[in-house]
């Protein structure tokens, strides 16, 4: 668990991080919020509060008796919010920075080139 962030909102990450992975599966069952307060040693509570946050996004639901089960369409809701999130953390600063060092869209884009070759290039010497 990272200190910084709310315990519930990492919880309600890595069910969406095992969503995109494929771990947990549409209409798949997803662990008690009793098994996760056992498994990361953490109140109920919290871990419930990790879970409804995704129930509110329509991201799980509860089946009444049951337990909690992973929505269809949540892995695109996920990716489109992902998204969205990337562009304004990452993108809209970094072209930000660019104009400011005068650097025109075409260089960043080569830049961008440049950078990704070479780390595909590193990625595969390390191999």
């Amino acid at each position: 668990m990272d200190e910084g962030r709310p315990i519930f909102q990492q919880i309600a990450e890595r069910v969406e991080n095992d969503i995109l992975s494929g771990a947990l599966v549409e209409e798949g069952q997803v662990p008690s919020t009793n098994e996760f307060a056992m498994f990361y040693r953490i109140n109920p509570a919290t871990a419930g509060k990790g879970v409804n946050l995704l129930v509110e996004q329509g991201i799980l639901y509860k089946r009444r008796g049951i337990g909690m089960f992973v929505a269809a369409g949540a892995r695109e809701r996920i990716t489109a919010r992902r998204r969205e999130q990337f562009v304004l953390e990452y993108v809209a600063p970094m072209l930000a920075e660019a104009a400011s060092l005068g650097i025109a869209p075409g260089q960043l884009t080569q830049l961008i080139d440049t950078q990704l070759i070479e780390s595909q290039l590193t990625e595969k010497e390390t191999r």
